[in-house]
Parts: structure tokens; sequence; C-alpha cells
């Protein structure tokens, strides 16, 4: 569908981003540039319904909505929980084995015991004859008789999907190809990957797994959004249903159907992308972002306003997806993770989470547990008889929060009650800090130079905390903390990623050939955007190589121009990508390209993240009167914190600390000693007095 027609089906956009506890939608009404926020419970293992839940509240019709834009985990969940399809591998003879043998690593790198189960049962790994060898000569032509053979006794094991996964195949595909079409022929459904379509690219074991889960979400993940189309559909939308990838960029819903792996930690990654933008607008583009969920704390880093991207990651041990992503260090510290003293006398906090259901013990549904939630709600951060998530979740219940607190921190380690709660909070902020120091000091960047944007329902209460902990100047708490995902599902661009293994010494590269190949992948890419019936403002080009010395492991990627695409102007890049990272050059070594890697970005219509900002200004004089005040224990004594609505204070509003604002969506915790002022884009710009 043209964007044309679909502005004229409709005139909101939205983004929908589904949580463990909410479904979180941002609303933007382009007729008039007004933004609202929607929140609705989720319903886990049905993620469907609550989507639809929220939808029906945007507006009276589903043809009011032009564009919705989603942000899903049915994938990362079906991966972590193993509900996925039952699946079957073809491979190349003698190495069925490749899906569980890894990289040689074991769950715990000291420990002697551990336990690995692939996705994929070795009865259901079956290998034919074949041979590509790696200079992708072909040294044994596939046999398709035996193709046909083992995709039938799959199909009689009961198999829904099926991966054909050959050696060797990103220097030359043919007799995977050729597999493929076979097994194609005689598959009852679309439900067949081709490793080489997914990762053309060298190391055997990363393709086989990448590809191999893709398979098995196909099922999974197309089946879902089929049914969700259709449902919106029925209700009468007639726009662009767009997904978000893994990359931060968005996705075709039939893209997304081909291609499920690409949604993999697709959620935070939507947020990462929301900060960058935000941060931007803010006159900050260094920041470093925090979304505290109930479960984990996700950690991103984005320098010069450009979020870092991951090669590849690892949704739990030994599944991992190559794939571009935004680089997220996550850790279990979220607002639902519990609080134990482990047999050495030690106070731990996370990694195990009481989730939504039964949740914290505050909520009274049978967990007895302390959590993140319950020391905030027992210090007083979290006022317990003020409902949460805009009046989605009833009154807290303090005393069972006392009462978990007391029972399993504070006897154990023979503190004050109340001692106890600031503990558990003193050890999750710790790790936090410990998270926000991996993506930034451990990869080169100095924390201090940044700013700090926490985002997430719990986000907002740690953000002193981290500031003093890690030694950021500013933090930005961006003006819906608790939504900034599906804002950022709303503001994401169409991107499409390319990789080719070249595997070359960089004077044995053919220059005609490379750029050959970047028009080839060019042209494939900017089909994808085109098959989406999308209007973009502009589409942008990512080049880049894989570069190393000659002896090395690693690579470093380094990004080019068309223009640059020449021996010289390839050595001068990587020679400058080098000795910015190591600080030097090795004179003397041979130079190796391993890999082309392309990115073709429709950007998308922006809209101006003013409309954000509360339209009162602050008048000069007092500040605002709080709507009350709220007693917070901090620092081992209680304080009186002004309380007032977060949305409500005009730009430019200056508060002091101790404070607490609130909004529908999260609670800030403004600490003695810090500032908070409202910036022009709505944002608390927070600062030390």
């Amino acid at each position: 569908m043209s964007q044309t027609a679909s502005r004229q089906a409709g005139r909101y956009i939205v983004g929908v981003d589904v949580g463990g506890t909410f479904t979180d939608l941002f609303v933007l009404d382009e007729s008039n540039g007004s933004a609202r926020i929607v929140k609705v419970p989720s319903t886990r293992g049905e993620e469907a319904r609550g989507f639809m839940n929220g939808v029906q509240r945007v507006a009276d019709s589903a043809s009011a909505i032009a564009t919705i834009v989603h942000g899903t985990t049915v994938g990362t969940n079906a991966l972590l929980e193993r509900k996925v399809a039952r699946t079957g591998i073809i491979t190349t003879r003698g190495f069925r084995d490749v899906l569980e043998m890894r990289r040689r690593d074991r769950p715990h790198t000291w420990g002697l015991r551990g336990a690995f189960k692939p996705v994929v049962p070795r009865d259901l790994r079956l290998e034919v004859d074949e041979r590509v060898l790696a200079d992708g000569s072909i040294h044994t032509p596939v046999d398709l008789d035996q193709v046909r053979q083992q995709a039938r006794a799959l199909l009689e094991a009961g198999c829904e999907a099926v991966c054909v996964f050959f050696i060797n195949t990103y220097a030359n595909p043919s007799n995977e190809r050729a597999a493929v079409a076979a097994v194609r022929e005689l598959w009852p459904n679309t439900h067949v990957t081709a490793a080489s379509e997914v990762l053309p690219e060298i190391r055997e074991f990363e393709r086989c797994s990448t590809a191999t889960l893709n398979a098995a979400l196909q099922p999974v993940v197309g089946s879902y959004l089929e049914r969700l189309e259709g449902d919106l559909r029925s209700q009468g939308f007639a726009g662009e249903l767009l997904i978000v990838q893994s990359n931060g960029g968005v996705m075709s819903r039939q893209t997304a159907c081909d291609v499920p792996v690409r949604t993999a930690l697709s959620g935070p990654a939507a947020g990462v992308m929301a900060c960058a933008a935000i941060g931007n607008a803010a006159g900050y583009p260094d920041v470093i972002t925090g979304d505290m969920g109930g479960t984990s704390f996700d950690v991103s880093l984005v320098h010069k306003g450009e979020a870092a991207l991951a090669a590849q990651t690892a949704i739990e041990f030994g599944m991992v997806v190559r794939s571009p992503m935004i680089q997220i260090e996550t850790i279990g510290a979220g607002g639902g993770s519990i609080a134990s003293v482990d047999a050495s006398g030690m106070l731990q906090v996370g990694p195990e989470s009481a989730g939504s259901i039964p949740g914290p013990a505050c909520y009274g549904r049978g967990n007895r547990r302390p959590t993140v939630t319950d020391a905030n709600v027992l210090l007083g951060r979290i006022a317990a008889d003020r409902p949460l998530g805009g009046g989605l979740l009833a009154a807290m219940d303090a005393d069972k929060a006392r009462l978990a607190v007391q029972t399993h921190v504070a006897t154990p380690l023979g503190l004050d009650v109340m001692a106890a709660a600031e503990a558990i909070l003193t050890v999750a902020n710790a790790k936090m800090a410990g998270a926000i120091r991996v993506v930034s000091i451990e990869r080169g960047h100095d924390p201090r130079a940044f700013a700090y944007m926490p985002f997430g329902g719990g986000g907002a209460l740690h953000v002193c905390a981290m500031m003093r902990e890690v030694g950021v100047g500013t933090g930005i708490v961006p003006r819906y903390p608790g939504v900034t995902s599906a804002l950022g599902c709303v503001m994401a661009d169409m991107r499409h990623d390319a990789v080719q293994t070249l595997n070359k010494a960089l004077p044995e590269l053919d220059i005609a050939d490379i750029r050959q190949r970047i028009a080839d992948v060019s042209a494939a890419c900017q089909q994808r955007l085109d098959s989406a019936g999308v209007a973009f403002v502009k589409v942008q080009e990512i080049i880049a190589l894989d570069m190393l010395y000659a002896g090395q492991t690693h690579t470093v990627q380094v990004p080019l121009t068309l223009e640059q695409v020449s021996t010289d102007g390839i050595r001068a890049a990587f020679e400058s990508v080098y000795r910015a990272a190591f600080g030097r050059v090795l004179d003397g070594i041979p130079v190796r390209v391993m890999n082309l890697r392309y990115a073709r970005i429709g950007v998308r219509p922006k809209f101006d993240l003013r409309v954000l900002a509360p339209e009162a200004q602050a008048t000069s004089g007092a500040p605002p009167t709080p709507v009350g005040t709220q007693q917070v224990f901090h620092n081992g004594q209680w304080w009186s914190a002004a309380r007032y609505p977060r949305l409500d204070l005009p730009v430019g509003t200056e508060i002091h600390g101790p404070a607490i604002m609130e909004q529908p969506d999260t609670t800030v915790w403004l600490e003695p000693g810090f500032s908070a002022t409202v910036d022009a884009l709505g944002n608390l710009l927070v600062r030390r007095v």
C-alpha cells in the first residue's frame, strides 16, 4: 500500500511495545501534531489480545490508524522458553553436530558440569552427500535424491520447518540452492530456510545457529503476525503494519515472516533509538541509556548520535544470532528482581525475578520474597496508596513489602528493616552501575563525558543513584520514560542489512568485483524497501568492510564511502580505524578483508519532539506549588519530599530535591543535592546542585 493511501486511511501513527507486564502504545495524531500514551495489561502467551485491546483504545475504529509499528518479543520469548516449531536440519555429511559443538565453549567457563540442549535434537539433523571447498570449488555435487529422501524423513518425524545448511556456502551457494529448491517443491508450507540466504558469511557455527533459529521461529512469528494483521484488517485497518528489527530499524510484515530471527531483542533496540533521537534533539548526542523493566536492566551507549551495533549476540548460552543488532548489555536487576541472602551471608539481588505474576510482595498476589520494587515502596519512593500504571494495578500493600524485607533480608543480616531496604537498592544500583561501566569504560569511553538517560517503568527511580555511582554530570529523564520503546517504534527508519564474505588479502581484491557486489546488494535491499510500500524522506547507505591483520582472529569494521573503494582508499580507511581503536598500526604485516557489509536505510518522516513538551511556560519567581509531601527514607534518615505531577510542570520549571515527580508510566525520585529542570522538549534535565 502506498504512503498516500495510508494517509487517506487514517490519521494516527501508533508504536506498540509488548512488555511482560504492560503493552505500551505511543499515539501520534498527524492531523494536529498531538501525542498521547496508552497502557493496557499484557497477556503473556496471547500477545495479540493485549495488542488489540490497546489498539481499541486508540480510536473508535482501526480505520483511523495510518501506520502501526510493532516491537515484538514473541520471537525472543519463544527461544527463551523453547516454544518453537519442531524443526529439522539437512546438512553436509559429517557436519550434523556443528550446532551442538558450538565454539567448544561451556555454560560456566570454570565449571566441570553444564548442560546444553540444542534447539534441534540430533535425530532431526540429517546428512546428505555434497561438498563445497573453502575456495568455492565444488568437490562433490549435491545428491538431490538424498535431499528429497531426508526431507520426507523429517516430514514423517513431524517437522514443521526445515533448515538447509551446507558447509562453505558463503564461498559458493550453488549446491545449497539446488537442495533448497528440491525441498521447497515437496515441503507442504513455506517454512524452508536456506542458511546462505539468511547469513552468507564465513564461520560455520554462527551461520548454522542463525539459520536454524530462523527456521524454528518462522511458524511461530509468522502465524502470530499473520493473525495480528488479520485481526487488524477485520476492524477496518487499511494502513501499514511494520515490525521493529534488532538493528533498530523496521521492516515489513512479510520480511519479518521470512527472517523472524531479526526480531530477536527488538524491544530494547527501539528504546535505544528513541533515546538517541531525544538526546540529539536535547543537545546531548552522547548518552548512556538504561532501560529498567520488571526483570532486567538493559544498557546501551549512543556516541555522536549513533547507537553502537554488535555483529552478533546470544539469546542464551549456545543460541547465537549473527545479525546486526543494537549493542545492549543486560543484567538481572529489574523492579521484580528478588533479593536474598546466600549461604555465605552475602546479599544478592537477581537474576531471579518475581515477574508480573505473581509480582513483588507488595502486589499481594502470593509472592512473599522481597524485590527491588518492595524496597522502593518501603522506603517511600513509590507511594503504596497510589496505583501503578495509570490505574492498571491496584494500590500496593506496604505491610507485605515490609514483612518480606524483614523476613528474608533484615533478620538474616541483623539489620533494621529500613537499612535492609536501602541495602537492597545499594546492591541493585551497584550492579546497574557495573553494566554502565561495561558499555562505556571497557569499550574506551569515559562515562563522565556522557549524559545518562533512564527509561522503562523503574529507571527514573534510580537516576540520581546512577549519576552518583558512575560520575555522570547530567541525567535526562524523557517525557514518557515508561513508553520510550513504543516511542522508538514510531521514530524508527526502515533498514535492511546484507553481508558477503570475501576472505582475501587486500592486494588480491578485485575492486571492480567489490563495486559490483555493492551494486547488487544495494539493489536487493532497495527491493526490500520498495516492497513495504512506504514513502521515505531520503534513502541512505552504509558500506563497511570487516578487516584484520594476517594472523589475527578478530576484525575491525571499517566504514567506507563508494569513492573510497580502491586498494589505497581501503588501506587508508583501515589504518585510520585501527589506529583509533588500538593507538597504532602494525607496519609490515599483510592486511586481509573478511566481509563486505552493507545497509540501506529508508528514512521515514519524523515528527517534532517538541509536540511532547507541555504547552505552559514557567513564570519567573517561585517554583510551582507541590500537590503534597511524601516521607522518603534516604541515606539513613527520613526526608519530607515535595510531590509534583510531572506532566503538569511547565517548560523551564526547576525542582530541587528531595522531590517525587509522578506520572502514569513512572515515578521520578530526585535525591537531596540534585535539581531537575524541564527543558523545551519536556525532558527532565537532572544535575547535581
